[in-house]
């Protein structure tokens, strides 16, 4: 086909827009950076009912409005978003919304991200014409951690078109019809499905709300931050929340190639749960038999003074950055330890059936691809400690290690997040910032390099455990500690097979994928 026959040129608002045929009025206007109003639609969920009326626009030619979220974008056709008549249509529809909208803003928690809030701000419509009583529906509770406010709901429908067109759940539908009209569950069945958390992401108002989420925060209140979820190995981009140095809130971040506009419950609970627990917040020494705070720089010359090439044995983590498991390896080279595993837990792989290649995977870890790239093996056990030895843990919670684990080493060194039973045999303990207090990169299952950002600051003087390993390395004379991410990414893609394309900046925030030649590197499923 010719580029003529592929695309169309039409003008909106006094500018030209050349898009794709089949494009619609609506994405059209995005195109040129026009806002045109809209509720039902999504640019996620297929279909579009066209009933909220809010993207009406003028076009020439064409007898009456048209709903712009429908309307096939033609050669030479010509629009008008801001026309007197598609503006006093759009108040109108806005005024009708508002007949029972209660007017709550200032304990709504979607207030500062309301559309209808801000279309309604943006129209002027200050007063009602209406002076009857607004009708009341109350609160429901549509699943265990999901609010269901009546009276706030404009019946858009996105909630009930996702669970039945994405989630290939039809749990929820719209009961009654006219003013009377809400949502509700079906009868006899309950919303308990595994990526439900995203009917709250798609409601334009504040009808739909996470339980654990109301009353928490204003939009204005929340610092946020791009991130990757560590929930498991699909490496789902996410926009992450916080007040307080406190995660309140977990949204799923737009990434076509990896979980579109959509994340699973499992990853949000992950989140909130990351940190907590007993912290590392000092490194620790084993003096006179007893660990004891030291300094950073007394507790790396201590270490390094005494570790000793030899026999050994180390464990890491699947959630682990790259950076921190490269300069993992580096000092297990040093050290003339072969190997190194890490254990995941596994779990039910879900899928999302309306995008299929999004999946609760079974590898309930962000970076095991990564983990295998660096050269440490998966294992069911923990590895084995030869006496006297020297055994490493890296992220590893050892949660199930019998009591005396890493007692018969002649050398325990941790490095971890939290303090766990098991560390009570470590020579030294190192504490380690989690995923969500430094910066990064994961592969997930595909082989995409993904970056993750801070979103929460260290307690005490953890640091990430990439600064405390390469710092470690220098303290024994093998190359320079890093002080950044960016170099140490640089340092260690330059060493890593595969990795040796990529730049920390082109990583950008959709990330990239392993290389040979062109190819990916790990099969896509």
């Amino acid at each position: 086909m010719s580029d003529a026959t592929n695309y169309v040129t039409l003008t909106i608002d006094a500018v030209e827009v050349k898009v794709e045929a089949g494009t619609t009025v609506l994405q059209a206007a995005e195109h040129a950076g026009i806002v045109v109003p809209h509720y039902c639609y999504h640019p996620g969920i297929p279909s579009r009912p066209a009933q909220c009326r809010m993207c009406l626009v003028e076009i020439e030619g064409q007898p009456k409005l048209q709903p712009s979220c429908v309307f096939p974008a033609q050669d030479g056709m010509v629009v008008y978003t801001t026309s007197e008549t598609a503006e006093t249509a759009r108040k109108s529809v806005i005024e009708f919304l508002l007949l029972n909208h209660p007017l709550d803003c200032p304990i709504c928690d979607a207030a500062g991200q309301c559309m209808l809030q801000d279309y309604a701000f943006e129209t002027g419509q200050l007063r009602s014409r209406y002076a009857e009583a607004k009708l009341v529906l109350g609160r429901d509770r549509v699943a265990d951690d999901i609010l269901y406010f009546g009276d706030r709901c404009i019946v858009c429908t996105r909630c009930v078109r996702f669970m039945e067109e994405l989630a290939g759940d039809n749990a929820l539908v719209v009961a009654q019809r006219g003013h009377k009209a809400y949502i509700d569950t079906f009868p006899g069945k309950d919303l308990d499905n595994a990526f439900r958390g995203n009917i709250v992401d798609v409601c334009p108002v504040g009808a739909l709300v996470h339980e654990d989420f109301v009353f928490k925060a204003r939009a204005w209140d929340m610092d946020s931050s791009p991130g990757i979820c560590p929930g498991c190995s699909t490496g789902c981009n996410i926009d992450i929340n916080v007040k307080e140095n406190q995660i309140v809130r977990t949204k799923p971040r737009l990434n076509p190639d990896v979980n579109s506009y959509w994340m699973c419950d499992h990853g949000r609970r992950h989140l909130v749960m990351a940190n907590r627990g007993v912290r590392a917040e000092a490194p620790l020494i084993r003096v006179d038999g007893e660990l004891e705070p030291a300094s950073w720089n007394e507790a790396l010359t201590w270490i390094a003074g005494r570790l000793e090439a030899g026999d050994g044995a180390a464990v890491v983590s699947g959630g682990a950055a790259n950076e921190s498991l490269f300069y993992m390896r580096g000092l297990l080279s040093e050290l003339g330890i072969d190997g190194g595993t890490f254990r995941v837990l596994q779990g039910e792989e879900i899928t999302l059936p309306g995008f299929p290649k999004l999946k609760l995977r079974a590898d309930r870890a962000p970076n095991v691809t990564g983990a295998e790239l660096h050269g440490f093996k998966r294992s069911d056990e923990l590895a084995d400690v030869p006496d006297g030895g020297v055994l490493i843990v890296l992220g590893d919670a050892l949660a199930d290690a019998p009591a005396d684990y890493g007692a018969n080493a002649g050398f325990f060194l941790c490095v971890g997040s939290h303090l766990y039973p098991a560390m009570v045999n470590a020579t030294a303990i190192l504490p380690m910032t989690s995923v969500l207090e430094m910066e990064g990169t994961f592969v997930n299952y595909e082989g995409r390099v993904q970056r993750f950002h801070q979103a929460l600051r260290a307690p005490g003087v953890a640091r990430p455990a990439w600064m405390s390993l390469s710092r470690l390395l220098e303290h024994r004379g093998v190359g320079e500690g890093v002080l950044d991410a960016r170099a140490a990414f640089q340092t260690m893609a330059a060493g890593t097979t595969g990795m040796d394309n990529l730049s920390w900046s082109g990583l950008g925030l959709r990330g990239e994928l392993l290389s040979e030649a062109g190819q990916p590197a790990v099969a896509v499923e």
